[in-house]
């Protein structure tokens, strides 16, 4: 790989993206993802990622706009028309921003500077986000140039934050400071200095937990504005039940009962 630095520590990968001197995202960046994805899927001693910028004070800039503009001409030439009714496939990217989303492992977003466009969608995609504090830009502002954000943000942003306030971001094309994606419920964390230490405090934390419990959290929760909630609670209490018939949940909820573990976190 050129653009992802792939290190394992202990169960957790971390992996670092980067494509200097710019910062911009292209399809190299997308096709090394889907690899990276490969990798994670089938190895089952990888309990938790992250994903944060190789760059001092970038995650991911955003995708180089010469590629898109260059993509835009060529069809433009040909004639294409594009409507709702005749969806396209998804590209590489798209692909690997939902396979974040429904695979069972928990993503971390270390977001270390400046995340735009399709750095930003790649963080929207993750479980968790935290995000360094600095005098960085975030956000969708893809109107600005005539576009609208087209890897997840519309629908990924107004599930997190609602409509009024996406409405708002994505109509304006507003960057947001770090501080205020936390004030909005984007991040959870806003950390002073390095980012990426407390998010391996977290992903440790995962790699500890109960694999399945994980998973299972993750669909629920993730999916639970997709869905009524009728269906979410049917959904829940049945994979509540998956889990207590489980042979490791059953053991740690003897040894509980033995008093020899604490349900509480220290």
């Amino acid at each position: 790989m050129t653009q992802i630095a792939v290190e394992l520590n202990n169960a957790v990968v971390i992996a670092r993206i980067g494509n200097p001197p710019s910062g911009y995202m292209n399809e190299d960046t997308a096709n090394e993802l889907i690899a990276l994805l490969d990798r994670i899927e089938h190895d089952d001693d990888i309990r938790a990622v992250i994903l944060t910028g190789s760059m001092d004070d970038v995650f991911i800039r955003h995708y180089d706009v010469g590629i898109l503009e260059q993509r835009g001409r060529q069809m433009a030439a040909k004639g294409y028309t594009f409507e709702v009714s005749r969806p396209i496939p998804e590209s590489a990217f798209l692909t690997a921003l939902r396979r974040i989303d429904e695979m069972p492992k928990p993503f971390i977003a270390a977001i270390n500077g400046t995340a735009m466009g399709g750095g930003f969608e790649l963080a929207l995609a993750c479980d968790i986000r935290l995000v360094q504090d600095g005098p960085y830009d975030l956000g969708l502002p893809e109107i600005n140039i005539g576009l609208l954000p087209g890897a997840g943000g519309t629908q990924r942003l107004s599930r997190l934050i609602g409509e009024s306030k996406a409405l708002e971001m994505i109509m304006t094309g507003t960057t947001i400071s770090p501080q205020q994606t936390v004030e909005l419920g984007i991040a959870s964390r806003c950390v002073e200095g390095n980012v990426l230490p407390a998010a391996l405090e977290i992903a440790d934390a995962l790699a500890g937990k109960h694999p399945g419990a994980l998973a299972h959290i993750k669909y629920l929760i993730k999916g639970s504005t997709q869905r009524p909630l009728r269906e979410g609670l049917a959904d829940e209490r049945t994979l509540f039940c998956d889990l207590m018939v489980n042979p490791d949940s059953l053991e740690k909820m003897a040894e509980m009962n033995a008093g020899k573990i604490d349900i509480i976190n220290k």
